[in-house]
């Protein structure tokens, strides 16, 4: 790896589990990846300057192109695919399309990936609003497409992550699937958190020192209304703090709108996108976030270098999986790869699991147990 951030001396000495990575972005769940001793040998983005910032940081393996292309048949052997497909139509931000739109539809390059590779096991990471995208439909036809995989079959585990649970500074809920092969004897089970509402990372300590780091930290040119709204919000805030009959006041669909961080408390969600005031803002200065304290709030480490303008950027930051979540998802399946776990009994496996089952009702046939 370029910047000598993501691997270990120890983790080189071990055999790596191989990865392919689609939907790769900028590399953030590759980082969590190969932080835990997997080797991501190909990779695959549609977005020109996330592939420029993944070659910066991990090499030239990730192919810049549309993924509808790819003969997987083509690519190298692999234990494991990852990916996050774009979650745009699932976002519970915007109006949904779900799994009828052309994007929402993309996910279905990763079940070929899957149905040609045949890894030992898949990771797929969306939103939370893919549990409920067309009243449960999309996430119902995403299961039983992976575990009618002919040759194969998968068994799934669908659980929702609240990153701030596992070191990451940003009230951040993600899904992520686990597909593991109906053939290998391995439960995964829901990394423990490590951290919980009284004890999750601020903002303040993520920030400490980041003016000290020279790549990606230029700070925006705003306009000084812009700038007088910011200051009329207190730490922790956004729009709706504005008096009403203010001459600052504005109208905000959605929280994000003019949000402030709050020093003592995790950040909430940074988003990839969104017009004025959509940006995140600092605590003290009366300004947005710098692309290197948004890497900050993902976990990402100094020396992760971006490539592109600072919307680019932004739009990099703002898809990606948090490293730190990423690796604790990561730490839990390479106890299949050394061994370091009990052998279960395949004809008392669930071939669907999770916190899923709080969210949608499957049929029954979707839920017995392998036979």
């Amino acid at each position: 790896m370029k910047n000598g951030h993501v691997i270990s001396k120890d983790n080189k000495k071990k055999v790596k589990p191989r990865v392919l990575s689609l939907f790769s972005g900028c590399g953030g769940m590759d980082l969590g990846f190969a932080q835990e001793g997997f080797e991501v040998v190909w990779a695959n983005d549609f977005e020109h300057w996330a592939c420029e910032t993944y070659k910066k940081n991990f090499g030239e393996h990730i192919v810049e192109g549309d993924i509808a292309d790819i003969d997987f048949s083509n690519t190298p052997d692999c234990d494991v695919i990852t990916g996050g497909f774009p979650c745009q139509d699932f976002s519970m931000i915007w109006k949904r399309g779900g799994i009828e739109t052309d994007r929402g539809n993309l996910y279905r390059h990763f079940v070929r990936a899957v149905a040609t590779k045949l890894p030992k096991v898949f990771v797929a990471e969306n939103v939370k609003g893919i549990l409920t995208a067309n009243k449960g439909k999309a996430i119902k036809q995403i299961v039983k497409d992976f575990q009618k995989i002919d040759g194969a079959g998968y068994r799934i585990y669908i659980n929702l992550f609240n990153f701030a649970e596992y070191g990451v500074p940003q009230l951040r809920q993600r899904v992520v699937i686990v597909g593991i092969r109906n053939d290998i004897p391995f439960e995964f089970i829901k990394p423990i958190s490590t951290h919980h509402e009284g004890n999750y990372p601020t903002t303040g300590d993520a920030l400490r020192g980041v003016e000290n780091v020279l790549h990606n930290n230029e700070h925006m040119n705003i306009h000084e209304r812009t700038k007088k709204i910011i200051s009329l919000i207190p730490p922790g805030g956004n729009f709706k703090d504005i008096p009403k009959d203010s001459p600052y006041y504005v109208k905000g669909m959605i929280s994000h709108v003019y949000r402030r961080i709050h020093p003592d408390k995790p950040s909430t969600t940074i988003i990839a996108g969104g017009g004025g005031g959509t940006w995140g803002y600092h605590h003290i200065e009366p300004r947005p976030l710098t692309n290197r304290e948004r890497a900050r709030l993902f976990g990402y480490p100094d020396d992760f270098i971006f490539e592109g303008n600072i919307s680019q950027v932004r739009r990099q930051i703002g898809n990606s999986v948090p490293p730190p979540g990423a690796r604790a998802v990561a730490k839990e399946l390479r106890k299949l790869f050394t061994d370091n776990f009990k052998s279960v009994d395949l004809k008392k496996m669930k071939p669907l699991s999770g916190d899923v089952l709080n969210y949608v009702s499957f049929d029954e046939s979707m839920q017995l147990t392998i036979i």
